[in-house]
């Protein structure tokens, strides 16, 4: 069944006219010709934490609310990258977070710290809502354990990293602790750190800190120890000389003394240009085998149209007077740009990895390319119903609040979205079919882009029993198309740039569009995902079937 499922999705993008070409290369990423293309992965991975283990490099990255959280990639040559797990499985601390609330947009999983240490995996996360949460496993494909509270949201603000001193056999976190508000720094955008003491079991901290750096905006701090000196990496603002932020830029504090607490001088070692309009920081440092050394770092959301989100980029590292400076400085002033394209690390990787997108659903679980708005309601949904689908049940939409994040469209209200992230910015075409057989009045289901705006486009029943086809944009204005004709229809969507569309067919081979053309959009700190939706507005009856999604880009 999978091998006759996944031969009919090759045949689907072989034989529409409208799907464009499949190409093994994008714009981005690994060009196969020894050298890479930054972004390297072009999409919405922010926070990103990279670790080497063994032969292989893994990755985390945050994504707020959505649910499983704090998704993990595998990679062999550094820039090839695969989905592997996530961290959570739903948001465990906070009842905001569950599908029947839906009012956790502005919190859950921020950046993280993922460590290696005596057999066991740890992974560190800031809620600046609920506090320091610390989670391990032995292994990085399986479940991890129930996270487990370290420190109150009362005494830390977010991006917390570690680091064990295996030669002193003591333990060590950072992480940034709130905004300065001292008389004289009240008015300013100052941001502390502190170091904490930590147990050599990782699972609980031993003092209350020590303030060893404020800075505008200063966090997503990264600590290593490197020739016996410490190195602190923080991401921070540089201003104008009327206060007015202009760029955030990657800076590193480096130990005087053998002692953690320093002093420590400071140095500036990347910031945007060299055709880069984003600013570039927050990141983590890591060692090829062959001894060079790599610098990952975000492209942040400060230009009009980041509508992909906060992509990763990878940039060489070149030790100069005991300073890692990152990428290459083009204009001789001490301080890094970042490059576009570089040589590929030189690593012999046994596999070339690519993020998962399509999906028949024909595994038992769902792939790791999927993410729900908020935690799920399991009840909701299934695999095995009818297999080879994936059925989405109707739930009632979750209940306004006073907080602004459910004005507009009800889709910020409905707990069965699940969705995926875009790849690249040039253009990207996503189709999935839909059996609506099973549909009842005041049902809606079909397909949805979101992110910062949101537009639907889907089968609703009214209350006479009738289908239509219709769109819905993120004010929730709504126009309603012709009679649905058939039971199974195929819902497309394609974008060229931040502009896309919707169309609808019957046959997979003839669309016609409908709904207005639109604009995508960064927020809710997330920038455009492709999914599926399901709701009822009258009561909580119905449902819809998803045969497959297939999702092409660039």
């Amino acid at each position: 069944m999978k091998i006759f499922k996944i031969l009919f999705l090759i045949v689907i993008s072989i034989s529409c006219n409208r799907l464009p070409e499949k190409i093994k290369r994008h714009s981005f990423g690994d060009q196969g010709d020894g050298t890479y293309v930054n972004p390297i992965l072009n999409a919405d991975y922010p926070d990103s934490d990279v670790v080497r283990h063994r032969d292989k490099f893994y990755m985390i990255s945050s994504k707020k609310h959505m649910s499983p959280g704090m998704v993990i990639l595998e990679s062999y040559d550094m820039v090839n990258w695969k989905i592997i797990n996530h961290v959570y499985d739903k948001i465990t601390w906070g009842d905001e977070y569950n599908w029947d609330k839906m009012k956790g947009y502005k919190r859950g999983v921020w950046a993280g710290d993922l460590a290696f240490h005596d057999g066991t995996w740890y992974c560190y996360v800031i809620d600046p809502s609920h506090g320091l949460f610390v989670t391990t496993t032995k292994d990085i494909y399986g479940k991890w354990s129930v996270p487990k509270k370290m420190l109150s949201q009362k005494k830390v603000g977010d991006d917390p990293s570690v680091f064990w001193d295996d030669e002193n056999k003591e333990a060590w976190l950072i992480a940034n602790i709130g905004r300065s508000r001292t008389k004289e720094d009240k008015d300013k955008y100052l941001f502390k750190n502190a170091i904490f003491k930590m147990s050599w079991d990782g699972m609980s901290l031993e003092d209350e800190g020590t303030d060893f750096y404020k800075g505008t905006g200063a966090e997503a701090s990264k600590i290593y120890k490197i020739n016996k000196q410490w190195f602190i990496f923080l991401s921070e603002w540089s201003t104008k000389p009327n206060g007015e932020k202009e760029d955030r830029k990657q800076i590193a504090l480096r130990s005087k003394t053998n002692s953690i607490y320093g002093p420590y001088d400071k140095k500036i070692l990347l910031e945007k240009g060299n055709g880069f309009e984003r600013s570039c920081s927050q990141g983590s440092l890591n060692q090829a085998p062959d001894g060079s050394w790599w610098y990952y770092h975000q492209l942040i959301q400060n230009t009009e149209d980041p509508f992909q989100g906060r992509p990763q980029c990878l940039q060489p590292v070149e030790w100069i007077d005991g300073w890692p400076i990152i990428g290459k400085d083009i204009d001789n002033d001490g301080i890094g740009e970042p490059l576009r394209r570089s040589k590929m690390p030189n690593i012999k990787a046994t596999k070339k990895l690519e993020i998962q997108t399509s999906d028949d659903f024909s595994e038992s679980k769902l792939g790791h390319q999927w993410e729900w708005n908020h935690n799920p309601r399991n009840s909701h949904w299934s695999l095995t119903e009818r297999k080879g689908w994936l059925r989405l049940k109707a739930s009632s939409l979750a209940p306004l609040t006073k907080y602004g994040f459910h004005k507009g469209s009800p889709l910020w209200r409905a707990s069965n979205t699940l969705s995926q992230r875009i790849m690249g910015t040039k253009s990207g075409t996503a189709i999935a079919k839909f059996d609506v057989t099973g549909m009842k009045k005041g049902q809606k289901a079909g397909f949805v882009r979101f992110g910062g705006i949101s537009h639907v486009i889907g089968v609703k029943m009214d209350e006479e029993g009738s289908q239509n086809i219709f769109f819905m944009d993120d004010k929730g204005t709504e126009i309603v198309g012709p009679k649905v004709e058939k039971d199974i229809v195929y819902f497309k969507t394609t974008n060229i740039g931040k502009v896309a569309r919707f169309q609808y067919s019957y046959d997979n081979k003839h669309f016609d569009d409908f709904g207005n053309e639109f604009e995508l959009g960064f927020g809710r700190w997330s920038g455009d995902r492709l999914g599926v939706f399901c709701w009822n507005d009258k009561e909580e009856s119905g449902y819809v079937d998803i045969d497959w999604f297939l999702y092409e880009y660039e």
